[in-house]
C-alpha cells in the first residue's frame, strides 16, 4: 500500500457500490441476496483509491458493456472519476472452478467428515484467493486496492456470473 493511501486511508475507499440493472439484469431472489451481501461485505471495509487522484471516498458502478466489466469511479457527488474496462476473459475458468469447488462444498457438507470438508474448504479458498490476486493484477495502475478488497470484489464477480 501507497504511503498516500495509508495517509489517507479514509478517503480512499468506496462509500457506496451499485450494479447497473440494465446491463448486469436481475436475478432470482437468491442471486439478488447473494449480491446483496457482497455489496455489504465490500462497503464494510475496503481501500479503494484510483491511481492519480486524491479525492474520495468514491461510488462504484459496476456494469458490463462488450463482454467486460466496467468500473465505473466517481466521487460523492456523482462526478466522473475513471472508468476502467476489464475483460472477464481472464477469470471464465477460474470462476466455473469456484462454482465447481462450491458445489462439491455444498455436496460435502451433508456427507463427508470434517477432515474432508476442511480439505474442500482450503481449495474453495485457494481459488478464491488466485481470483483475488488475478483482480488486483489487472486492477494494478489503475486501483489500487488491498487484498481483502480484492477478496470482497472477487466475491462479488463471481456472484455477477452466478445463473442460479
Amino acid at each position: 500500500m501507497s504511503r498516500r493511501v495509508r495517509e489517507g486511508r479514509e478517503s480512499h475507499r468506496l462509500c457506496e457500490v451499485t450494479l447497473d440493472q440494465d446491463s448486469i439484469g436481475a436475478g432470482n431472489r437468491d442471486i439478488e441476496h447473494e449480491r446483496t451481501v457482497a455489496i455489504y461485505d465490500l462497503l464494510e471495509d475496503n481501500l479503494f483509491a484510483p491511481v492519480g487522484h486524491d479525492g474520495g471516498p468514491y461510488c462504484l458502478k459496476l456494469l458490463l458493456a462488450n463482454d467486460r466489466l466496467v468500473f465505473d469511479v466517481r466521487d460523492q457527488a456523482g462526478e466522473p472519476v475513471v472508468a476502467h474496462y476489464l475483460s472477464l476473459t481472464p477469470f471464465r475458468r477460474l470462476v466455473k472452478d469456484y462454482f465447481m469447488m462450491c458445489e462439491t462444498y455444498h455436496d460435502a457438507i451433508r456427507t463427508l467428515s470434517p477432515s474432508q470438508i476442511e480439505a474442500i474448504d482450503m481449495g474453495r479458498r485457494g481459488l478464491h484467493n488466485e481470483g483475488s490476486e488475478l483482480l488486483t493484477e489487472r486492477l494494478k495502475d489503475k486501483i489500487e486496492i488491498d487484498f481483502d478488497t480484492a477478496r470482497r470484489l472477487f466475491t462479488l464477480i463471481t456472484v455477477l456470473h452466478w445463473k442460479g
